[in-house]
């Protein structure tokens, strides 16, 4: 449903929010309007995200609203009604959910317009101005107000910005103030986004894409410290407890990445018995384990893996210092070695992620001298 997927986030979803509606949802509702309400108005064979295809959904809109809103008062007049249309529909969820994706697609208009708001929002540079614009948001209704900071936030590079905004117009940075102004919302979206982060984060294997892990993670962490680090959440609210599950879930899923982090290094820095060689998949292994390492070293005031952590970056320091000496060692003795050559080239470059560029640098030097020897 390409017209509304500035507010589609991925399952899954454990915490529900006004203006997100799930892939599950999204692709209920689609399923129900091309199926069900107007096999004669669309040819669900031929529907793709074409520009063709888009403009003649487009045009088809207004009917297709048109018919959804009858179905729906309809849907309620009696209970059997309802119950046989949730069970067409999939379910008591996407039954909740289809109000807000019907809004969506009212509003398809406008969520382009707070997208480019929200790219916008990232040149202000004057909070005075930026708490003006945020102004301009339709607040009075908080449906439409949802669906319009759900597609806003996603292009905010720097959301705490507009959490301050909010705190400066609400007048105090306590969720009654928030909530008074009008800025549930924004909080909401907020911790929409810092939710959605967490799919990337599921990837196992040799082929996951650590890069995405390691954007998510920093995404996240601005997401999160832009609630807990402006806003004074109650104890045991609905803020503070989606914060909490939040940090929970992200920093399980990151604990056993973390835990292989030292082995992996071992494994592609240490010297193989018999014929020797440098497996590049392990390098890449390891050296996306140091890449997550520092991600995290810059994102856990948002996590719950100071201990793990403590631990890790212990290991990986002693360690890189065992495997370069080693490796320096071996160029000593013979500085032909080609393999000791590629393992210390390997480690320096994950000693430029633990330790700094200038030990990386030293570190290099005394390799040139070995191998003129």
């Amino acid at each position: 449903m390409g017209m509304i997927d500035a507010v589609i986030v991925d399952m899954p979803v454990d915490f529900s929010f006004d203006g997100a509606v799930s892939t599950d949802e999204a692709n209920a509702a689609w399923t129900w309007l091309v199926r069900d309400l107007a096999p004669d108005l669309i040819d669900i064979e031929a529907v793709d995200d074409t520009p063709g295809n888009l403009a003649a959904l487009e045009a088809l809109m207004p009917e297709l609203l048109a018919r959804a809103r009858k179905a729906l008062l309809d849907a309620q007049s009696t209970p059997d009604g309802l119950r046989r249309f949730k069970t067409q529909l999939g379910g008591d969820e996407a039954w909740d959910k289809l109000p807000t994706v019907l809004n969506a697609l009212r509003c398809r208009a406008l969520l382009d317009k707070a997208q480019s708001f929200g790219r916008a929002a990232n040149g202000i540079a004057d909070e005075s101005a930026l708490a003006l614009a945020l102004q301009s948001m339709p607040l009075q209704d908080q449906a439409v107000a949802a669906l319009l900071m759900q597609a806003a936030v996603g292009q905010v590079a720097v959301p705490s910005r507009l959490v301050m905004a909010a705190i400066r117009i609400a007048g105090g940075a306590t969720e009654a103030a928030l909530h008074r102004a009008g800025f549930q919302p924004l909080i909401d979206a907020i911790l929409s986004h810092a939710q959605n982060q967490i799919p990337p984060l599921n990837q196992v294997g040799t082929f996951a894409d650590m890069d995405l892990v390691c954007r998510a993670v920093d995404r996240f962490h601005r997401l999160l410290r832009a609630v807990g680090g402006y806003v004074e959440l109650n104890r045991n609210s609905r803020w503070s407890t989606i914060t909490a599950g939040l940090t929970k879930a992200v920093s399980e899923r990151l604990d056993p990445k973390l835990r292989d982090v030292a082995p992996d290094l071992n494994k592609a820095l240490r010297k193989r018995e018999g014929a020797d060689r440098v497996d590049g998949d392990q390098i890449l292994s390891a050296l996306n384990g140091m890449f997550l390492l520092a991600t995290v070293r810059d994102s856990r005031d948002s996590l719950a893996v100071n201990t793990v952590f403590d631990q890790v970056w212990a290991q990986t320091g002693q360690a890189l210092e065992i495997h370069i000496e080693r490796n320096l060692n071996a160029l000593r003795q013979n500085p032909g070695d080609k393999m000791a050559s590629a393992r210390l080239d390997a480690a320096l470059k994950m000693a430029e992620t633990r330790f700094n560029q200038d030990y990386a640098e030293t570190m290099r030097r005394a390799k040139e001298v070995a191998e003129r020897r």
